[in-house]
C-alpha cells in the first residue's frame, strides 16, 4: 500500500453532500490494559450500532441502506481477520465501492467512528509522518541486515554478508538464515578481527554504496542504524543518505519484529 498516493487522493475528495463516507480507527491492541477482555469487540458494536440506530431513528431509508451495506462489509473483514488482529484496525469506505481501504496495523491509534460526507483523515495522516517508509540497518562485523518498514510494518529484509576472500559484500544466497544461525556466522569470523579492523572503513565504504542506492530505490523518508558504536559510526560516516537516527545496541540476532518495536519506538 502507498499510504502517501492515498492520502493525497483522498484529500482531493470533495464532500459528498448526497452521501456519505465511513472513517473508523480501532484499537484491538492486546497488549493495552484497556483491552485484556477483548473490549474492542463491545466499542466496535456499539460504533456500527449506533450509526444505524440513529439512521432508523431519523428515518433516512436511502442513508440506512447505503450504511448498512458498508456494515456488512466491515463486519465481513474484521470476521476474517479476527485470529490475526495486530494493534490496530484503519478502514475507510462508501457505500458505492468507489472508496475501500482495510488495513491491519501494528501502530496504536484511538478508537474512533465517523458517518460524514468526507473521510476523516487525521489519525492516518499523523501516522504516516511519523512512521513513514524507513529502512533500518543493522551491522555486525561481516553481516549487515536491512529490514525495510512502512507504517511500522515490515514489507522487506535483505541480508548483505562479506566475503573476505574477494573483499566484496555479496547478497546472502539461499533463505534468510535464522537469528542464531545469523549470530553464528557473525561468531565464525572473530578469526579475522584484526583484518576486518584494519580493513573496516574501506570495506563499509563499498557496502555504503550499496545501501545509498537501496535507499533511493525504495524511497526511505527515514534510515536507522544500529549496531556497536565504532561499526555504526563507520557506516554512518561513509553513507551519503542522511541517518535519522543511531541505535548503539547488537541487535542482529534479535527477531526482526522486537527490533521494530525498539528502534521505531512505538
Amino acid at each position: 500500500m502507498n499510504i502517501e498516493e492515498l492520502l493525497s487522493k483522498w484529500r482531493h475528495v470533495s464532500p459528498q453532500e448526497d452521501s456519505r463516507l465511513f472513517s473508523m480507527y480501532l484499537n484491538t491492541d492486546k497488549s493495552d490494559p484497556d483491552q485484556q477482555g477483548g473490549e474492542w469487540k463491545i466499542h466496535l458494536k456499539n460504533g456500527l450500532n449506533g450509526f444505524e440506530n440513529y439512521l432508523k431513528t431519523d428515518e433516512n431509508h436511502e442513508e440506512l441502506e447505503s450504511f448498512l451495506k458498508v456494515k456488512k462489509k466491515v463486519q465481513e473483514f474484521i470476521h476474517e481477520e479476527e485470529q490475526s488482529l495486530k494493534k490496530s484496525i484503519v478502514i475507510f469506505a462508501s457505500s458505492d465501492d468507489s472508496i475501500w481501504f482495510a488495513e491491519k496495523l501494528q501502530l496504536p491509534v484511538e478508537t474512533d467512528f465517523s458517518w460524514d460526507n468526507e473521510l476523516k483523515l487525521e489519525q492516518l495522516s499523523t501516522l504516516h509522518k511519523n512512521f513513514p517508509k524507513s529502512g533500518i540497518i543493522l551491522t555486525q562485523q561481516n553481516m549487515v541486515k536491512v529490514i525495510k518498514t512502512d507504517l511500522g510494518e515490515i514489507t522487506g529484509e535483505h541480508l548483505f554478508e562479506l566475503d573476505i576472500d574477494t573483499e566484496d559484500w555479496r547478497d546472502y544466497a539461499g533463505p534468510v538464515p535464522s537469528e542464531s544461525m545469523v549470530g553464528s556466522k557473525v561468531t565464525q569470523t572473530d578469526q579475522f578481527k584484526e583484518r576486518f579492523q584494519a580493513n573496516k572503513k574501506r570495506w563499509y565504504n563499498q557496502l555504503a554504496s550499496k545501501l545509498d542506492r537501496m535507499a533511493k530505490e525504495s524511497k526511505w523518508e527515514r534510515i536507522y542504524l544500529v549496531g556497536e558504536p565504532d561499526e555504526v559510526n563507520s557506516l554512518k560516516s561513509k553513507m551519503q543518505k542522511e541517518i535519522f537516527e543511531v541505535t548503539h545496541k547488537n541487535m542482529l540476532d534479535h527477531e526482526d519484529s522486537k527490533i521494530v518495536d525498539v528502534v521505531l519506538k512505538y
